[in-house]
């Protein structure tokens, strides 16, 4: 069998001829998936408010209920990677089907509820649903994008989608929250419903050719041994020894740590309004846009590895002055400062390293790569989560957000350092 690699976070540029971009095709697919993250973040807000309020849900419903949306996504992931690899038909109307999936799914709430039969069971079902939906619909995406998007401009594609998401981050719950001021919550669902509707709309406008039988997959014995779970395994284990990869899961697993601490630290320890937290958080969508809009240029003019150790810099500053803040200005600073140069490294790293694998990853293992990277950022913030709280319970959360800041710096700076005495040099490819 035929070996091949997959360079991650390197320097190395891929050649390709110049093509028009961004095209009618991305606009659409880029357009579709900002409306469908909006519409999500809006239920992001209103489901619980659903369930807490209308339903009465007990608070381990609601912890059941947020276990229901992450972990049907998380767990079709990769099986659904391996399918959308060997898929010869064309993947826009699938993920069309997806979103008409969704969209009934979060039109059921509002139904339901109208017509009295709406009650925690039937919507911890529906959240399922629409969870294993988003799954198999992020599985086709990466695939897509390659190939409507030139490889020279991955970095850059993957950039507009991680801006999109930080807007939708801010702009959705804000929405939602509105809504909710003046509408019932499973009234609110519709928005959702709705956002998914156009979604499929623009995806219907995203023409891509169907890939001839064994253009992707080679010979049958050759295809069922790189499908393989022991595959995917192995290369798991080798996309976890890549610094771009490691400075991604580090971060993730610091972001899971402070999930259940920040707003706790805020409010008790650093005594910040409720109101002034919500306005200075909205400094994550300022410093994600940046980032999204500016990777491509950085990727250019620097080169993939300096991008990189930019991002990994970013982030690692992010967390430098908040968790020594005293109540007032420093506070205040140092959340502006969290959010700004968390999500602008963040997003720097993701959009660098997603696209240096997506455009070095061969056709027939595109998906499976890039469910692997998904998996890894997922279950690093997962793991991170009760970390950061059972630190809050056990020594206060300033101290929590103090070790945050450590793990961070122990795992990001003597990789810095590396990468400075390496002049930057890419990481060996991984094998195949």
């Amino acid at each position: 069998m035929t070996s091949t690699t997959l360079a991650a976070g390197g320097d190395e540029q891929t050649s390709q001829s110049p093509a028009a971009f961004p095209d009618g095709r991305f606009r659409a697919l880029w357009a579709a998936t900002g409306l469908s993250q909006v519409g999500s973040a809006v239920s992001n807000v209103t489901i619980p408010v659903c369930a807490a309020v209308t339903l009465g849900a007990s608070a381990l419903e609601m912890t059941w209920l947020a276990v229901i949306e992450l972990l049907p996504s998380l767990l079709i992931r990769i099986p659904a990677a391996s399918w959308s690899d060997g898929l010869r038909r064309p993947r826009a109307p699938v993920m069309a089907a997806c979103n008409l999936v969704q969209a009934a799914v979060m039109g059921l709430v509002p139904l339901l509820w109208w017509l009295g039969a709406l009650n925690i069971v039937l919507l911890l079902v529906l959240a399922a649903v629409a969870s294993f939906a988003l799954g198999v619909y992020s599985a086709l995406a990466s695939p897509l994008l390659v190939q409507i998007v030139p490889k020279a401009h991955l970095v850059e594609a993957n950039g507009k989608m991680s801006a999109t998401r930080s807007v939708a981050d801010i702009s959705g719950p804000a929405l939602g929250g509105a809504l909710l001021a003046r509408i019932a919550a499973p009234s609110v669902v519709l928005v959702d419903a709705l956002s998914f509707l156009l979604s499929a709309a623009l995806l219907s406008r995203v023409r891509t050719e169907k890939v001839a039988q064994g253009a992707t997959t080679g010979a049958p014995k050759a295809a069922k041994e790189r499908l393989g779970a022991a595959a995917n395994v192995r290369l798991a284990r080798a996309m976890a020894r890549q610094s771009g990869v490691r400075a991604m899961v580090a971060v993730a697993f610091v972001n899971g740590l402070t999930q259940p601490v920040l707003v706790l630290f805020l409010v008790r320890s650093v005594h910040m309004r409720p109101s002034l937290i919500g306005s200075l958080l909205a400094f994550g969508a300022v410093g994600g846009v940046a980032g999204g809009m500016l990777v491509g240029r950085a990727q250019k003019s620097l080169g993939s590895g300096r991008t990189v150790a930019v991002g990994a810099a970013a982030s690692l500053l992010s967390l430098a002055l908040l968790p020594f803040a005293s109540a007032g200005p420093s506070a205040m600073a140092g959340l502006v400062l969290l959010e700004l140069a968390g999500s602008f490294g963040g997003t720097l790293l993701v959009a660098t390293v997603f696209g240096g694998l997506q455009a070095a990853a061969p056709r027939e293992r595109i998906a499976q790569v890039m469910a692997m990277a998904w998996v890894q950022l997922q279950a690093a913030g997962l793991i991170g989560v009760p970390i950061g709280g059972a630190l809050a319970i056990g020594y206060g959360t300033r101290w929590a957000m103090v070790v945050a800041f450590a793990v961070l710096a122990l795992a990001l700076g003597p990789q810095l350092v590396r990468w400075a005495l390496t002049r930057w040099a890419p990481d060996p490819p991984i094998a195949m």
